[in-house]
């Protein structure tokens, strides 16, 4: 017992240490449907406020369209609220198939395969296509879930500077004669930031030495590009990328569940050997119907990425004219960088005040001294409300002294 209470001292002791250093992540209540407009409880038990948020994954504005939660419905009064099984034993519905062809499809690859989120999908692909013969090199800023992918697997790792195609190009020259195959590893958005991984550069650099290239894009799949595709169709490299994984849980529909999308005998390696998928229950029928109605939704029509792309111009010229320090970038995640973590978190509480949802980012999601409120503009989001938020930022910037 007394082991027991030391161990919990210690635990006691670095949570307090989180919280002296403003690292500390609050959890606000959410008590209405996901959309522009929320009511917040905050803390837990107050009167609720209704705010517009503009931090949620929520680019296209589904993730409580009227169609969308109907799709829902329908599969939660057809098909149930779950499977009960993983999809080798009795967890494969029609829909699941459906839904892995129309997103191989709409991501212009030859099959895909559905797991419980992106992060689940990102676990499984590295272990079960490479060993110690190969190698994996990756961008330094690729998202959590692929780094933790790429620890569960033996093959040998190397890295090369965010988006730098050159360096890239020197780290595949020396694995060359080193390695049996090599993968490059990159996010298409880099979603700390918001900037777009140089798909087109990275492409000729693979193609010269004869590398794979897998990308995590789930901070674009239905709205960056000219219909949607995500970052290989805004550099035209669509049939270049072997391999993308990406997410159900942001501008797909905003609920959760994840894919690998490529070519077929990669999705059937991962049918048959992929634990994350093995060992995980079937994406529940209502997820997969109203997924099924997001793809059909936004291959109809670009006016939700058309007007998503426009609101996230206009909030970034208002804001860079105000004086504020943002990461340049042409997608809807606009990072106002404050560098002092304490100060993030302030900002963001003085701005739900404003009626403003935002949220402060430390470390240990972004680096030490990188400390920011990362703005996420939505296609739901109007002039009106991207101009409410732009004068709360002000007031608050000033009051503060982050501009004058």
């Amino acid at each position: 017992m007394a082991y027991i209470d030391a161990v919990r001292k210690q635990f006691e002791t670095a949570v307090q240490e989180t919280l002296d250093a403003g690292l500390n992540k609050d959890e606000r209540f959410i008590c209405s449907e996901q959309g522009v407009e929320i009511e917040v409880e905050y803390p837990r038990g107050s009167k609720r406020m209704k705010v517009l948020n503009f931090c949620a994954n929520n680019y296209l504005g589904l993730s409580s369209h009227p169609e969308v939660v109907k799709a829902a419905h329908q599969g939660l009064d057809e098909r149930g609220y779950g499977m009960s099984s993983v999809r080798f034993i009795c967890g494969t519905q029609d829909v699941h198939n459906d839904l892995e062809k129309a997103a191989a499809k709409f991501l212009g690859k030859e099959d895909s395969i559905l797991f419980a989120s992106c992060f689940d999908a990102n676990a499984a692909v590295f272990e079960v296509l490479f060993d110690e013969n190969d190698v994996l090199i990756n961008d330094r800023l690729i998202h959590a879930s692929l780094i933790d992918g790429i620890r569960l697997c033996s093959a040998q790792r190397d890295s090369y500077k965010n988006a730098d195609a050159g360096h890239l190009a020197k780290k595949l020259k020396m694995w060359q004669s080193r390695a049996r195959n090599m993968c490059v590893v990159t996010d298409g958005v880099f979603s700390m930031d918001g900037i777009l991984a140089p798909l087109d550069e990275i492409c000729d650099v693979c193609d010269e030495y004869g590398a794979m290239l897998l990308v995590d894009d789930s901070h674009a799949s239905g709205f960056i590009g000219k219909t949607g595709r995500g970052v290989h169709e805004h550099f035209g490299v669509m049939d270049r990328v072997d391999i993308i994984t990406t997410t159900l849980g942001k501008a797909l529909g905003g609920a959760s569940g994840g894919l690998i999308a490529g070519p077929k005998a990669v999705v059937e390696m991962m049918r048959n050997r992929g634990r994350p998928y093995l060992f995980s229950n079937a994406v529940p029928p209502p997820i997969a119907f109203a997924a099924l109605k997001v793809i059909e939704l936004i291959s109809q029509t670009t006016e939700l990425r058309d007007k998503l792309e426009w609101n996230a111009k206009y909030f970034r010229e208002k804001m860079e004219a105000a004086g504020f320090n943002l990461v340049p970038g042409e997608t809807p995640i606009i990072p106002v960088m404050l560098g002092d973590a304490k100060l993030a978190n302030d900002f963001a509480r003085e701005m739900l005040m404003e009626g403003i949802y935002v949220i402060g980012f430390s470390h240990p999601v972004v680096p030490m001294g990188k400390a920011r409120i990362r703005t996420q503009l939505s296609a739901g989001h109007d002039k009106e409300h991207i101009d409410k938020a732009v004068a709360a930022f002000i007031k608050v910037g000033k009051q503060l002294g982050v501009i004058s």
